[in-house]
């Protein structure tokens, strides 16, 4: 089958389009034509070798898409052949089938195209287990999401905004900042031009925010932690600037503020209700039109390693998505 390969650990650059044998099936999987892949942040990490997860070289990265299923397990009974469904996979969402565990699998909404499925699973994912899970994110409550112009970010905007909260929304341009605004945000900082701590400062009296949502990390980071409610939360979510945060643990005890890790594929297999029933909070939520995923870009397969290093530069707003059979 064709695929994007990794042969050897590396940058995005050394990935080639090539082929890879078509993955076996076992107990429990389905095996799905790919049509659509998410490209994600975590991709990056993969083909270096440094992610939580570590696969067998030769292989094909890709983290969620979307497509038909081709065939399922004896003991599968939830999906049969021809079913239309997105999907979240260890490996091989840039490949032209995947095979994964059924439980990690869902069906495309109605009204779904692939590629607004393929960019869907991680992100909205992670954004509902982060603030709904994990933040226990009130009703009344204002959360900061930096990034805000990002895959993730804007899938937090709409995400808080769908659980009643205020959303400020800090980006680095104008244009990822118009998207933010688009996505329900109700409050807007340029940290390219503003001084973040005190923007915020000013928009919430003095107040502070009750939970961060951080997928940047780096001097971002500190400054936002700086600027919590008391009893706060701050969500890890990620790196994107390539520096990890050391928080000063005077400050969060002062505050009684909490630092709180956020690592959703680890729900497949740690606790699966967790994640199956956010899924099905988001498919609600899409249905009643509270979600409106942004592609802004789709990449044939041969440019995968583009998009990645597209995506890891913070060249992009919203989602980018790989069309498998481009």
């Amino acid at each position: 089958m064709r695929a994007i390969v990794c042969e050897n650990w590396g940058d995005p650059d050394t990935l080639k389009l090539g082929e890879l044998p078509v993955p076996e099936m076992g107990p429990g999987q389905v095996r799905i034509r790919m049509r659509a892949a998410g490209v994600n942040f975590a991709d990056t990490v993969l083909v270096r070798g440094h992610y939580q997860e570590k696969p067998e070289l030769p292989f094909a990265p890709g983290l969620e898409g979307a497509g038909e299923i081709l065939e399922v397990a004896d003991d599968v009974t939830d999906f049969k052949p021809g079913d239309r469904v997105m999907a979240v996979v260890s490996t091989g969402g840039f490949a032209e089938e995947a095979v994964c565990n059924a439980a990690t699998v869902f069906p495309m909404p109605e009204g779904m195209d692939d590629a607004t499925a393929a960019a869907f699973p991680v992100a909205y994912g992670t954004s509902h287990l982060a603030l709904a899970h994990r933040a226990n994110l009130q009703p009344g409550e204002t959360v900061l999401v930096l990034g805000a112009g990002g895959g993730v970010g804007l899938t937090a905007i709409e995400c808080a905004k769908a659980m009643g909260a205020t959303v400020i929304a800090a980006a680095s341009s104008a244009e990822k900042l118009a998207l933010a605004a688009d996505r329900g945000a109700d409050h807007l900082i340029n940290y390219t031009d503003d001084d973040l701590r005190a923007e915020i400062k000013k928009l919430t009296d003095g107040h502070g925010v009750d939970v961060v949502y951080d997928p940047v990390g780096g001097d971002l980071a500190q400054a936002a932690m700086r600027s919590m409610a008391w009893c706060g939360r701050f969500l890890v979510i990620g790196f994107a600037s390539g520096d990890v945060p050391q928080f000063p643990g005077n400050y969060l005890l002062v505050k009684n503020i909490s630092i709180v890790g956020v690592y959703w594929g680890a729900y497949r297999t740690r606790d699966p209700e967790v994640f199956r029933n956010g899924f099905a909070e988001l498919t609600r939520w899409w249905d009643e039109g509270k979600l409106k995923p942004h592609v802004s870009q789709i990449f044939p397969l041969a440019d995968a390693p583009k998009a990645l290093a597209m995506l890891e530069g913070r060249q992009s707003t919203g989602r980018l998505v790989i069309n498998i059979d481009g």
